[in-house]
């Protein structure tokens, strides 16, 4: 950290409905008082209802926003998004595993709205992320297609299950090392359709806190409590999945500083 501020690297999709990918990851860290830097993969056009386009980003011009702000303003820790390319998979993954800093792996696969952001070869070199990732955090569709939690646990990270896709009145989220289950946390599930945007959330607060040196049970507590006041908080835009409120949750930047 840099003096008193907290240097964050998104490194994901843009949404131009402002709901998820980039645009979530600024609104999170910039809440949770950090410095939001990003590496856009890949251009969307996106709303609640769906993605509608795709322009995804060369590699070369991905890699160079990431050297561009790691050489000058340096960086505490690493959210990754939505990648676009196996290619950018790994390149991005080869460049990263020369930094010793806190590196969390969100393996976008599928938008909220149920449309693809990675084709079959973009999964296939998750690995390689996954390789050089602290924590990885998938949902439970992607836990599967990854291969399940041990398969991803041998990559030597720490993984997040995230329960909201599960069945039931209860979410269950779940923290495990390399070694097994570290932590479990039961909450309510929220009678909602304004969730656009969550798995962004939860890997970008929980950058924040692994930046700001917060070990892996307080930043993975602190990143759930973040994304369910937003999920609470969403002002109810548009026709379909609605994106967080992440500017009306109160009371975490000031803690923070």
């Amino acid at each position: 950290m840099s003096g008193n501020c907290l240097r964050i690297l998104s490194i994901a999709g843009s949404d131009s409905g402002g709901g998820a990918g980039i645009q979530a990851d600024i609104k999170t860290i910039t809440m949770l008082g950090g410095h939001a830097m990003t590496a856009i993969t890949a251009i969307t056009a996106q709303n609640t209802l769906g993605v509608q386009a795709v322009h995804r980003v060369p590699t070369e011009i991905i890699l160079a926003q990431i050297e561009s702000v790691v050489s000058d303003i340096g960086v505490d820790a690493i959210k990754i998004g939505m990648i676009g390319s196996a290619e950018a998979a790994r390149a991005v993954a080869d460049y990263l595993a020369k930094l010793s800093i806190a590196i969390v792996f969100d393996p976008v696969m599928i938008a909220t709205s149920g449309s693809e952001l990675a084709d079959g070869d973009t999964i296939a070199a998750f690995g390689k992320l996954m390789d050089v990732a602290s924590v990885v955090t998938p949902n439970l569709p992607e836990l599967e297609a990854l291969g399940g939690r041990d398969e991803i646990l041998s990559h030597g990270c720490h993984l997040v299950v995230k329960g909201g896709h599960g069945a039931g009145a209860v979410v269950v989220d779940e923290l495990y090392a390399p070694s097994g289950l570290i932590r479990r946390i039961e909450g309510k599930k929220l009678d909602t359709s304004e969730t656009h945007g969550t798995g962004c959330t939860f890997a970008s607060a929980l950058a924040v806190g692994l930046g700001r040196g917060l070990d892996l049970n307080a930043a993975f507590e602190q990143a759930i409590s973040f994304t369910r006041i937003a999920i609470i908080e969403a002002p109810g835009l548009g026709a379909g999945s609605g994106p967080l409120g992440h500017q009306f949750v109160a009371g975490f930047q000031n803690e923070q500083r």
